[in-house]
């Protein structure tokens, strides 16, 4: 019987379990660590997870999924110089801005898949070098945390998937290697990066990208079937098979393996504005969805945590149009949710040949009210997903493939309509946050 462990290290906690070839989930080990940045922290907790969830059994191999785009720098013993740059840490923005002004910013975008952008390596790279000159001369190899912890466990360093060496924002494409010009105006020398293989190390497969694992997890593996996600961030996301993968506008798109990539659109704000809504509200209680869409007269831009997709701008903070004295907790809640829905709409409407989402994330699905204003705020239905660890599950799922196994895809719950009679005040507010974008930002989401 083919039993692998399956890991799913998150931006706020990690889970681990063994499944076997029909890929069926059973309540995980877990260790939280929310707004953990230290490497060594969050490395010991992963561990603890995996030990747990072992138990002393035996299995045949490993498949991890892991948060993208973090950057570390390791000495020559492989010890962190850094804590984890995340994808959350803006403070690289005016470093994003220099660095657009010295390379084409479309033609990276064209080449890796990815935008000049706090989110990414380049943009944290050229903050480093700035800010803490001595760290970036001294720095052996620049890491992602997935690859750091691979190296703690294994006892060696290891190469970077093509996932998540994708997901940096310094792979081109085509070439499936490092991008030169990138290295060139960065300063930082090939042999300073990993090496890039998908080969297993001692039974251990090369952790992919969390997003792309999820949408594996959760079985929308077409370009027609997409994943609407929201954790701790948000996305929207595809997978598919592709031999010369394209950037659009607006949208990112990274290598999953071999023969797949995944592309969409991320959101800063998902579970995290809920937190922020929570500890901020406190007295905000009440069914958001049984209330009218006209009656707070509110347009909330949720970019509390800066903005990725659509526009990619670096500096972009979150708006809240409409304050009366009349305002109330539920109104900015209310507002709040469906701002987030309204970003994800122009994400989709990018992506036309999406013709059925499924919602998946904790902070979605155990949120019956923000699930409603979803498909209201999107226009479109909604199918569930049965899966309740879709990041763990997909991990999973290339392990047991890549042994030869065929797992059956990750099942569906109940469908979320929107509602007719609402459409046309959700049009409307929906173009009302479109103007103050434009405001906010000094141009159009579209």
């Amino acid at each position: 019987m083919t039993r692998v462990l399956g890991i799913d290290v998150g931006t706020s906690s990690a889970r681990a379990q063994i499944f076997e070839a029909d890929a069926e989930e059973r309540e995980p080990a877990r260790r939280e660590y929310a707004g953990e940045n230290d490497p060594v922290r969050v490395a010991k907790l992963v561990r603890e997870a995996i030990d747990e969830a072992v138990g002393g059994d035996d299995y045949d191999a490993v498949g991890a999924s892991c948060f993208g785009h973090s950057l570390l720098a390791v000495d020559d013993d492989g010890r962190p110089l850094t804590p984890i740059l995340g994808w959350r840490d803006t403070r690289s923005s005016s470093s994003a801005a220099w660095l657009a002004r010295r390379v084409d910013a479309a033609g990276v975008h064209a080449r890796t898949g990815c935008h000049v952008h706090t989110s990414y390596w380049p943009a944290k790279l050229a903050w480093l070098a700035q800010e803490e000159p001595d760290v970036f001369r001294g720095a052996r190899r620049f890491v992602s945390f997935c690859d750091y912890l691979y190296a703690e466990i294994l006892g060696r360093p290891v190469p970077a998937s093509l996932s998540m060496a994708s997901a940096t924002g310094m792979l081109e494409l085509h070439a499936r290697a490092w991008d030169s010009e990138l290295l060139a105006v960065l300063g930082v020398e090939l042999e300073r990066l990993p090496d890039i293989s998908d080969e297993p190390v001692d039974g251990w497969y090369p952790a992919l990208l969390d997003g792309a694992c999820s949408n594996l997890g959760a079985g929308c593996v077409t370009r027609e079937r997409a994943a609407l996600m929201v954790g701790t961030s948000g996305a929207f996301r595809t997978v598919y098979e592709s031999a010369q993968p394209q950037a659009r506008e607006g949208l990112f798109i990274h290598w999953l393996d071999d023969t797949r990539v995944v592309e969409g659109g991320s959101l800063s704000d998902g579970g995290s504005l809920l937190h922020w809504l929570d500890d901020t509200l406190r007295a905000a209680d009440g069914s958001l969805a049984d209330r009218d869409p006209d009656s707070h007269g509110l347009t909330f831009l949720a970019l509390l945590g800066g903005e990725r997709s659509p526009g990619w701008h670096q500096h972009a903070k979150g708006a809240v149009e409409g304050l009366t004295f009349e305002t109330t907790a539920l109104d900015l809640r209310q507002a709040a949710l469906e701002g987030v829905a309204f970003v994800f709409a122009e994400v989709a409407d990018r992506m036309p040949e999406v013709s059925e989402i499924v919602a998946t994330g904790g902070a979605l699905l155990k949120n019956g009210d923000w699930l409603q204003l979803m498909a209201d705020g999107l226009g479109r239905p909604l199918a569930t997903s049965a899966v309740k660890e879709a990041s763990l599950r997909g991990a999973a799922i290339v392990a047991l493939e890549r042994l030869g196994e065929s797992p059956p895809a990750g099942k569906l719950g109940d469908v979320v309509e929107p509602r007719l009679d609402r459409a046309d005040a959700y049009r409307a507010a929906h173009e009302r946050q479109r103007r103050l974008y434009e405001v906010v930002t000094g141009s159009a989401t579209s």
